[in-house]
């Protein structure tokens, strides 16, 4: 059996937009991820497109080369996949938890084989000959998809490798890991303390404070966490409360700006339009276009 030293909790968060998280990365070892020994609720797929390296997944370490395809199942330790000597052309990650379409989805009939194939990763998968190049440069175009098509090809691609055959086992024995409640606690109370008071400012020394923290270990053990500083996703957290306001409410977009944490106009609009590429007023045009048109057409079919 492996030893290692203890695996680090890494959270994850979509994009704007998403249920599920994709990343890829083209630069010389741009993925920090590769440098530790970490694990996370999601299951994760990932395509290395071209190079050798090694992987280490559970208690599992060998060396693939001409490219990777892996399916690791949730709460599986690993390390990534690429560094500086890898060589590959790219590496592209699918991250999505069992339940992120709702807890019942994968339960159905028609997605039972799917279902069966996350089953079978909690043990973690390496695909390999056709499946490893056909499937793999599907799951590398995933990026350049809008988030409807890409939800859709996603279950496509779950649906074909769990139908093939062409797979390895890496942990035959099986693998067990006990996680700590401490990472999960600490986790748990930031977003927690978040969610309820992102309405106003929450200075750093505030969070850090609430898991018994200096403000620079904090800030490192965030980003470490989630790919993203603490601002940046108090930010995203508010405007996904904005959108949340501008679709449901009334209120003018200067209040909507207020409720949902914003204390300067410009920079709601600013960021609102960076994170999802509308201006709020766009946005809010947008969602009443989409309510609006099936009821315009039942009135005129009613009226006919």
């Amino acid at each position: 059996m492996i030893t290692t030293k203890k695996p680090a909790l890494e959270k994850i968060i979509p994009e704007f937009g998403s249920s599920f998280a994709v990343k890829q990365y083209r630069d010389p070892s741009p993925n920090e991820r590769a440098a530790f020994w970490h694990f996370h609720p999601e299951i994760e797929l990932v395509f290395v497109k071209g190079g050798s390296g090694k992987r280490h997944i559970g208690n599992h370490l060998s060396y693939y080369s001409d490219g990777e395809l892996v399916l690791i199942g949730s709460m599986l330790p690993h390390h990534g996949f690429t560094d500086r000597l890898t060589g590959n052309d790219s590496e592209t990650i699918v991250q999505l938890r069992e339940d992120f379409l709702g807890p019942q989805f994968f339960s159905s009939n028609e997605m039972y084989v799917i279902a069966q194939l996350f089953e079978r990763a909690r043990a973690g998968l390496a695909f390999y000959g056709d499946t490893k190049w056909k499937v793999g440069n599907r799951i590398e175009r995933l990026p350049t998809l809008d988030n409807f098509a890409r939800l859709i090809e996603l279950l496509c691609i779950l649906q074909d490798l769990a139908w093939s055959n062409e797979y390895e086992i890496l942990n035959a024995d099986g693998f067990t890991f006990e996680v700590e409640n401490a990472d999960n606690d600490r986790v748990n109370t930031i977003y927690d303390h978040v969610r309820t008071n992102f309405h106003r400012p929450i200075p750093l020394e505030e969070i850090a404070g609430e898991v018994s923290m200096t403000i620079p270990a904090f800030c490192r053990y965030f980003k470490k966490l989630s790919g993203k500083t603490f601002t940046r996703f108090v930010n995203e957290f508010r405007i996904v409360h904005a959108c949340k306001l501008l679709s449901e409410k009334p209120s003018s977009i200067t209040d909507v700006c207020f409720e949902s944490g914003f204390n300067n106009f410009s920079h709601f609009n600013r960021l609102f339009k960076k994170i999802t590429g509308k201006s709020p007023s766009e946005y809010r045009k947008e969602f009443r276009q989409v309510l609006q048109t099936p009821s315009e057409h039942v009135m005129v079919t009613a009226s006919d």
